[in-house]
């Protein structure tokens, strides 16, 4: 074969590797293309409907044919037309719900009243009407006197009523305050009315104080769990069923987690502490015998620990060998070498653990709801009484308020909004802890390194 076949030849081949390493690249930038476009249209869509969800809406009036008179907060058009609106008064209409879906071509007038007012209460929703006497009395009961959209008259008291809103009076600049401050209200304010008023102070604090806890029994005994496999233990067959075990252990489905600490971390450990140490006896009211806060945590701790071990086991062996031979031949002992060199060069290991345990204790539902986690519990696990965090105490998760809202609630196109907005805001949580673990380990990575 000549020279110039043997060019030809080889020219050929390259091309033809080129073409499938330019389809390799197709494929794989097509794959991450569409994993980004559909993580955007999900955050996107979330952010965008629990925005929605504090933005003060114009009041209009609905004029029907019939001769009945609405006041509503308009919300969409659906796809056959009708209009969506929340016509609020709960109290007053039938089966109490506030939400109404018309036909355009059923009202008979559509007009946005400068003196409409919306007024939110503790109970029964918001009310939309008009205001007759801003300081009133009856019986000797201070308040306010309203009228409904239908000319009838009302009396609410003063205790009742929480705030007064003029939304078609607003600018555009009022509406934006009015947004950060309905905002602001629902991540400081407690949950009413079954979940579907209100703000998520409580299930934003019992998730906090149940990843702060988880956080503070997982990350030791992972740790020590991974220096013991990876710096001590001997290559025997315990330790290659343990790492097995451990393998196996972030597979198992969360709630089986959940079974195991109602029955042997509820049933079994917490009633053998209320009889040893509290002297609880049969048919007294148990203390941590019952589904709380501690047991919650600890459940999570256990499912997330065989991430915390895998995760640092893998930064243990980044450690390079030569600068363990070099401690020790330095004249350091093996605690030193492990307190000084390895622990050190594994910090970006120890905290990929960290937050891979954190977001999924973050976002975990099926064994909270076993162990500890209820629909409704306004009262916060802590108070500023000792011991202050209330660990047998049951306690409200953002994951599972989103469940409760969304599906156990007697009013669900009311919660509606509020299912976006938590949802919202328990994903902003959990990318916030992340680009702050991220960011810090980002920063040891950059120390380790000389920069």
């Amino acid at each position: 074969m000549s020279s110039k076949e043997s060019n030809d030849s080889v020219g050929r081949e390259r091309a033809h590797a080129d073409v499938r390493g330019g389809i390799g690249v197709f494929f794989s930038g097509g794959a991450l293309s569409f994993v980004l476009v559909a993580a955007i249209a999900l955050f996107g869509l979330l952010f965008m409907r629990g925005a929605q969800s504090f933005w003060p809406r114009p009041l209009h009036e609905w004029t029907m044919d019939n001769g009945q008179v609405f006041l509503v907060e308009e919300f969409e058009t659906k796809s056959d037309g009708s209009i969506r609106a929340r016509i609020a008064n709960r109290e007053f209409q039938p089966g109490r719900l506030d939400f109404v879906a018309e036909q355009p071509e059923l009202i008979k007038s559509r007009t946005q009243p400068e003196n409409a007012v919306r007024i939110e209460r503790i109970e029964n929703g918001p009310f939309h009407g008009y205001l007759v006497e801003e300081e009133a009395e009856q019986d000797g009961v201070a308040g306010m006197l309203v009228k409904r959209p239908n000319g009838e008259e009302l009396f609410l008291p003063e205790e009742a009523v929480l705030r007064v809103q003029y939304p078609n009076q607003l600018s555009f600049f009022g509406r934006l305050g009015t947004w950060i401050a309905n905002f602001g209200r629902f991540v400081i304010e407690k949950p009413r009315e079954a979940n579907t008023e209100g703000g998520v102070l409580s299930p934003l604090v019992g998730t906090a104080l149940m990843v702060f806890l988880m956080t503070l029994m997982v990350m030791p005994f992972g740790v020590l769990a991974a220096v013991y496999l990876n710096e001590y233990a001997r290559d025997t067959w315990f330790t290659r069923v343990a790492r097995v075990a451990v393998n196996n252990l972030a597979g198992v489905p969360s709630i089986v987690y959940g079974v195991f600490g109602l029955g042997f971390l509820i049933y079994g450990l917490g009633d053998t502490i209320d009889h040893v140490l509290f002297g609880v006896g049969e048919g007294d009211a148990s203390i941590f015998g019952n589904p709380g806060l501690l047991w919650a945590s600890v459940t999570m701790a256990l499912l997330t620990v065989p991430v915390v071990v895998v995760a640092t086991e893998e930064g243990l062996r980044a450690v390079p060998r030569e600068q363990r031979d070099g401690a020790l031949a330095l004249g350091a002992t093996r605690w030193e070498m492990l307190w000084r060199v390895i622990l050190p060069g594994a910090k970006p290991g120890i905290l990929t653990g960290a937050i891979l345990a954190i977001s999924r204790a973050a976002g975990e539902v099926a064994p909270l709801m076993l162990t500890g986690v209820v629909g409704f519990e306004p009262d916060l696990p802590i108070s500023t009484e000792a011991p202050f965090i209330h660990l047998q105490e049951r306690f409200m998760h953002l994951g599972f308020h989103i469940y409760a809202v969304g599906f156990q609630s007697p009013n669900v196109e009311a919660a509606e909004p509020l299912v976006y907005a938590t949802a919202s805001l328990l994903l902003v949580l959990v990318i916030s802890l992340n680009l702050v673990a991220i960011r810090w380990r980002t920063k040891v990575r950059r120390s380790l390194q000389g920069r």
